[in-house]
């Protein structure tokens, strides 16, 4: 019998390794068919998953119902696993460097639970040939046994998309690959048990790694162009939404929009693409430029506003701005990489006094990981607003709103990153990329 059949037959159980937004999600849908322990090394996030609380406030109780899983922090727990799945973060460090400790401390721990016959299938996101000479090794010398010959290992790269619920880890293809033909085919019926939406088969790890490197890397790049030709038409005084809704009209237009770039995939992954590059002897131009472009607009938005709240006649040194949005993104709670930081942090560097409000951002993370404080309501008399992430509560403020946060100052000024309240002001000042 086969590892699938063993799997759904519950005569071998599966196992998540890293339980965030990668992991959690893919650890109920495999629960929902198979046996599963579900591993995270912080107990404080475990003992959440035990009362059906999602850490990450991505899904609800209900999504944990009828799921047979056991949540743990215990390493030793692994060795009741027969099919690892390792979902772990795969961030840079302060150089812009691929940081793997984590993706190699999760390897450990499963190569000290691997036994003959067992698979390991990665999910974290990496460069070409980190599964098979970066993790691999580290598999062999912690079990004592060889790749392919005594354990298979896959790569099969997450596809999960947070605050989305229309493309879910069971509607989007997955991409698939083995280390032979075996490993392949069943990685696939495993996969193919939860994702309704089918699996591609990739022809070699490496191919499944470059698969997923590249979305992140193409989506950069094409958001890197929008965000630079904002630069050029502000300097022409032309509002770059209104250039983008024209050129829109043609039918094989790329609809791709300015905004800040940041995150745990697209502002971190074309980095581990670059790193790897250099190992060939290559400098990727366009990729490099891509991401100095993105890493420069929190700050260049920053200035852009320095610079009216000075045309306004004011004294910076006594201006009061309120920046609502912290996360990386829309309606979700992950701060990881936000690059409204840049921003905040860009102003204040001019004296501004900024208040940060968040509806999802959890304030304790926030202060642990850049240092300054979440305001639990917005204040008042402020002279500029920022609007830097475009969450749900915040899409149907008029002006009026704002006006009131400014106490009905009309030489005060609205920063609107993400455009969604264009040609709906008309007595503040207005600017957005």
């Amino acid at each position: 019998m086969n590892i699938y059949d063993k799997l759904l037959n519950k005569e071998a159980t599966l196992s998540v390794v890293g339980l965030g937004y990668v992991g959690l999600p893919i650890a109920l849908e495999f629960a929902r068919h198979m046996k599963v322990v579900g591993f995270d090394i912080k107990e404080d996030r475990i003992a959440k998953m035990r009362q059906n609380i999602d850490p990450s406030e991505e899904l609800d109780a209900s999504a944990f119902e009828g799921c047979d899983i056991e949540f743990t922090s215990k390493e030793e727990d692994l060795k009741k696993a027969n099919f690892h799945v390792v979902g772990v973060p795969t961030p840079i460090d302060d150089h812009n460097l691929p940081d793997l400790r984590p993706l190699k401390s999760a390897s450990t721990a499963v190569g000290k639970a691997l036994k003959k016959g067992d698979y390991v299938v990665y999910e974290s996101t990496v460069y070409p040939g980190c599964t098979e000479e970066d993790c691999v090794p580290i598999l062999e010398e912690m079990s004592g046994l060889k790749a392919g010959r005594d354990f298979k290992v896959g790569f099969s790269p997450e596809r999960i998309n947070p605050g989305d619920k229309e493309h879910t880890i069971t509607t989007i293809t997955k991409v698939v690959s083995g280390n032979d033909g075996e490993a392949l085919e069943n990685i696939a019926k495993v996969y193919e048990q939860i994702v309704t939406a089918g699996v591609h088969r990739a022809p070699s790890i490496k191919v499944a790694e470059a698969a997923k490197i590249i979305e992140n890397t193409q989506r950069d790049v094409n958001i890197a162009l929008m965000n630079e030709l904002s630069i050029i038409f502000n300097r022409m005084g032309i509002n770059t939404y209104d250039v983008l809704k024209a050129a829109g009209t043609k039918w094989n237009f790329l609809r791709f929009y300015p905004g800040l770039v940041g995150g745990h995939c697209i502002g971190v992954d074309p980095y581990y693409l670059v790193y790897k590059a250099k190992e060939f002897r290559y400098h990727p131009q366009v990729i490099n430029s891509g991401r100095f472009v993105n890493d420069s607009m929190g700050f260049y938005a920053a200035k852009q506003l320095v610079k009216k709240l000075i045309a306004a006649g004011k004294n910076v040194l006594n201006t009061k701005v309120l920046v609502m949005g912290a996360t990386f993104k829309e309606n979700v709670a992950d701060i990881r990489n936000s690059k409204v930081a840049d921003l905040i942090c860009e102003l204040k560097s001019y004296g501004v006094k900024v208040d940060v409000v968040d509806p999802y951002a959890n304030p304790e993370e926030v202060k642990d990981e850049y240092g300054w404080e979440l305001s639990g309501s917005t204040g008042t008399n402020y002279d500029a607003v920022v609007v830097a992430v475009n969450h749900k509560p915040y899409l149907d403020l008029k002006e009026e709103d704002f006006l009131a946060l400014m106490q009905g100052k009309e030489d005060g000024i609205l920063v609107d990153i993400k455009g969604i309240y264009r040609s709906k002001i008309s007595k503040l000042t207005y600017w957005s990329f």
